[in-house]
C-alpha cells in the first residue's frame, strides 16, 4: 500500500525542494508569478507556501482589494488581491490563480492572490532594466529576460510595511 502524504506536507516539500535547489545551485533564483497582467519575481525566503484558492469568507466594510480569509488547517488568513491593491487590475478567477501565503518573519496569517505561477527565474538569465519606472512602493528592481519580457521584483517587506496594505478596512 502507499504511503498517505498530506496536501499540506506536501506543498511544503515543494517549497523545500525549490528553496533547496536554488541554495545548492550557488544562484539567485526568484518565484516567477503574473500579478495582474505583469510578470514579478519575488524571492523564494518570502513566500511560506504556494497552493490554489481556497474557498473565501468575505469581511464587510473592507476595501475592493482585500478579498477576505481562508480557513488554512484551523488557521484564518487574510487574503488580498494583489493586482487589486497594485492598481493593475483585478485577479480573474482562473484554475491557474494561486495563493502566496507570506514568511511569517514579515507579517503573521497573510496572503496574497497571484493571477498564476510562472516557474523558477534565475536572475543570471536576466538583464537589468533601469528603463522600468517603479510602479509603486513595494517594487523592487527591474529586468528583462532574453526574448525582452519585463520582469519586476516584489518587495514584500517594503510591501507589508505600507500603511495602507496593513488597513483593509474602509474608513
Amino acid at each position: 500500500m502507499a504511503k498517505r502524504i498530506s496536501l499540506r506536507d506536501y506543498q511544503e516539500g515543494v517549497m523545500a525542494r525549490l528553496k533547496s535547489v536554488a541554495a545548492s545551485a550557488q544562484v539567485d533564483a526568484r518565484l516567477g508569478v503574473r500579478i495582474g497582467g505583469e510578470n514579478w519575481l519575488v524571492d523564494l525566503s518570502d513566500v511560506a507556501e504556494v497552493m490554489p484558492v481556497p474557498a473565501l469568507s468575505t469581511v464587510p466594510l473592507v476595501h475592493h482589494w482585500f478579498k477576505g480569509v481562508a480557513n488554512l488547517r484551523g488557521n484564518l488568513v487574510s487574503v488580498s488581491d494583489l493586482a487589486a491593491f497594485l492598481g493593475t487590475g483585478s485577479l480573474s478567477a482562473t484554475p491557474a490563480a494561486r495563493l502566496l501565503l507570506l514568511h511569517p518573519r514579515h507579517i503573521l496569517h497573510c496572503a496574497v492572490l497571484v493571477d498564476r505561477m510562472l516557474g523558477l527565474k534565475h536572475l543570471a538569465d536576466l538583464t537589468p532594466d533601469s528603463a522600468l519606472s517603479r510602479s509603486s512602493a513595494c517594487t523592487g528592481d527591474a529586468y528583462r529576460d532574453a526574448v525582452g519580457i519585463s520582469w519586476r521584483s516584489l518587495d514584500i517587506q517594503a510591501l507589508v510595511a505600507q500603511p495602507a496594505f496593513l488597513q483593509t478596512g474602509q474608513m
